[in-house]
């Protein structure tokens, strides 16, 4: 089977700012796969030549097998939606707001109060939207992307403005569509989200993928570290050689390395045969958040 969504050399260009230069991606069916970036990074610009609402400049667009815009009737039915704003009517309820998008999907819809309880917000079926906090706006978005029982979900920062609790629902619910077999393509802000929905990954950076790949994979490409005391009475001089670089700062010592258990085995390995104690010793492989940071801070 092709994947669900393929990205290839897409450009798209705003007058004479290009803000997609040559992306590439492919998201395949059940997965969920996340663009992660900064802002003005690409992510909603990639995401609307995802979801047919513009042409790229440069390069394809396939989802479901077809062209988003050319075979908008074909690709329309089978995905949801959410985007950055929703912009419903403000003096409709929650539920007439999901009846009146019903309205224009087909019989495969699920019901109302079906969709309200599956986002939480079947207690707030019954006020005016202009009365729901922004966290229960973005509740009402999502209950309007998944209504159709869509095959592929494209979710805009979907949790943008919910707090920790509201999050957590929606990571439990995205887990269940992913069971039900729907493939989700999300950009977030929440590096959190990525590490603990994310398939795959693609870091944007200034309208090009940086880096893709598992979390794990995109992680493994950054140095892991270890950490130490400087032992009293040596010097930087006196440790042993390991895979990667001595940093002292403060009597504090961390060895930047791309080789971690090797680095560490050769440093307790030393400390063993010298009768030394490496106090306040920590290892740790670096972290999509550092990842991203590296990525960001890029020129």
């Amino acid at each position: 089977m092709t994947a669900a969504v393929q990205v290839h050399g897409v450009r798209r260009r705003y007058g004479a700012f290009e803000a997609v230069r040559g992306v590439s991606f492919d998201v395949e069916r059940g997965e969920l796969f996340a663009l992660l970036g900064t802002n003005g990074a690409g992510k909603t610009s990639t995401l609307e030549l995802v979801e047919g609402l513009d042409r790229p400049t440069g390069g394809t667009v396939r989802v479901l097998g077809h062209d988003p815009v050319r075979d908008r009737s074909a690709v329309r039915p089978r995905t949801g939606v959410m985007l950055q704003e929703g912009g419903f009517p403000p003096d409709l309820t929650p539920a007439e707001t999901l009846r009146m998008w019903a309205g224009t999907l087909k019989a495969r819809a699920r019901g109302v109060g079906e969709v309200l309880e599956l986002v939480g917000l079947d207690h707030r079926a019954d006020v005016r939207v202009r009365q729901l906090s922004g966290g229960e706006r973005r509740r009402l978005d999502l209950a309007a992307a998944v209504i159709g029982r869509p095959d592929l979900l494209i979710l805009d920062e979907p949790t943008t403005g919910l707090d920790p609790a509201g999050r957590n629902d929606t990571w439990r619910l995205l887990r269940g569509l992913l069971t039900d077999g729907v493939t989700i393509l999300l950009s977030t802000h929440y590096l959190q989200e990525a590490q603990e929905l994310a398939d795959r990954v693609a870091i944007l950076h200034a309208g090009t993928v940086a880096a893709t790949g598992t979390v794990a994979e995109v992680v493994a490409a950054f140095p892991a570290r270890v950490s130490f005391d400087l032992p009293a009475g040596l010097t930087l001089d006196a440790l042993p050689d390991v895979v990667g670089a001595y940093d002292e700062h403060g009597g504090r010592v961390t060895v930047h390395t791309t080789a971690l258990q090797a680095a560490l085995t050769t440093l307790l390995t030393w400390a063993a045969a010298h009768d030394v104690v490496l106090t306040g010793l920590d290892a740790r492989s670096a972290t999509l958040d550092e990842a991203f940071l590296q990525i960001a801070g890029a020129a």
